[in-house]
């Protein structure tokens, strides 16, 4: 090593002592951390960090903090993020969060003398050793951290869409297993970028816990709300209106088209089907609503029942055409936690009969923190920064 060197070694090492506060090896751990990602983005962008290069092939974009625990403690990271891709640093696992999870909820299970042969059997395929003494550590540990995002605050981001909708998981409480309403809320910030904004569990789908999870959201800082897209359960149109008084609600497309053609023999349901998706053609709101009229006129002879429903909603499923047409395909419907409600199923059909409500908040909080970070690194924004100005520049 030369002198100098030497004297850099020294340096960095005082520059370490001071930032520690007397826990060296944790911020040891992290700053080398950071180092290797700035390598690994390095590798990526075909450049150093703020310099120029005629073979850059990305361009930064910002960073993210996440934390992360390591054996010296939770240290925290500021994961860069690119322009044209998406970068995970190599050493976070993937999916680490939700399969320890899942492991504390079977251990759960086991605990409560309520596990399944279904559960028996996913517990013999993955090899596990059941440590029933290691259970209360584990879950405070992933419990811990589903709370900290949960309730984390939303005051330094404005979120123009909203998106609300629920899954039923089967709970055992009080001696009975009952079905229970897991909400979940999910936001397109200012970016674009969506982001899952918060999560609830309660023994019914009713209009005073929908109002409480909002109202929650609120306080947690949620503003800058320019439409609310859900179905139309009465219990949570109820809540949106109280909380968000004054701000447009879209029917989501997809539900409302269920709810017709449930009043359809089906045999038919495809021409109907058919009809009123013409409705949706339009470009323009008057266009659309005259088209519904037609419809209604042709059918509502056969099918009144479905009709009434087409009538009824004719403002509240048409609502997202007051807003920029490159939006329309992601704010017609909410279809975006559809998706994810599917992913949270499929863990959720792996436990059958959750021991407990933390349960079902560890381990639907897992996959939720997972699919947020998931987006935050994606390559493509949900909503493109220039179709957002279009949105704020509408007023």
């Amino acid at each position: 090593m030369t002198p100098k060197q030497s004297i850099s070694a020294v340096d960095e090492l005082g520059k370490l002592l001071h930032e520690a506060d007397g826990d060296l090896l944790r911020a040891s751990l992290e700053k080398r951390y950071n180092l290797l990602m700035e390598l690994e983005v390095e590798s990526k962008t075909g450049t150093a960090k703020n310099q120029r290069s005629e073979g850059r092939t990305n361009y930064r974009n910002g960073t993210r903090s996440r934390p992360l625990d390591t054996s010296a403690g939770r240290i925290h990271l500021d994961i860069p993020k690119l322009r044209h891709s998406s970068y995970m640093p190599s050493f976070i696992e993937p999916r680490r969060l939700t399969d320890k999870a899942l492991v504390s909820v079977i251990q759960d299970a086991y605990i409560n003398g309520v596990s399944t042969r279904k559960v028996d059997n996913l517990v013999e395929s993955l090899g596990l050793d059941i440590d029933k003494s290691k259970v209360s550590r584990l879950c405070k540990s992933i419990g811990e951290t589903v709370e900290q995002f949960r309730n984390r605050s939303l005051r330094f981001q404005e979120y123009p869409y909203l998106y609300l909708d629920a899954t039923f998981p089967k709970v055992r409480e009080g001696g009975q297993v009952q079905s229970m309403g897991l909400v979940i809320a999910i936001g397109v910030n200012r970016n674009g970028d969506r982001e899952v904004l918060g999560f609830d569990i309660g023994t019914a789908e009713n209009g005073p816990f929908w109002k409480a999870f909002l109202e929650s959201l609120t306080a947690r800082g949620l503003h800058g709300v320019k439409l609310v897209i859900s179905d139309a359960h009465p219990g949570l149109k109820e809540a949106i209106g109280q909380v968000f008084t004054g701000i447009p609600w879209q029917r989501c497309r997809v539900h409302f088209m269920r709810n017709v053609l449930s009043q359809v023999p089906k045999k038919y349901q495809g021409i109907v089907s058919a009809m009123v998706r013409t409705i949706f053609t339009a470009d323009k709101v008057e266009e659309a609503k005259t088209q519904l009229r037609m419809v209604v006129d042709q059918l509502s002879t056969r099918f009144p029942k479905a009709m009434q429903i087409v009538i009824d909603a004719e403002d509240e499923v048409l609502t997202y055409m007051s807003f920029p047409q490159k939006h329309w395909q992601q704010i017609y419907s909410s279809n975006v936690l559809e998706r994810l409600n599917k992913e949270i199923r499929r863990r959720f059909n792996v436990v059958s009969v959750f021991p407990d409500r933390a349960s079902v908040i560890r381990l639907g909080g897992a996959v939720l923190m997972e699919q947020h970070d998931e987006w935050l690194v994606a390559e493509k924004r949900y909503l493109s920064a220039e179709s957002m100005d279009m949105l704020y520049l509408k007023g």
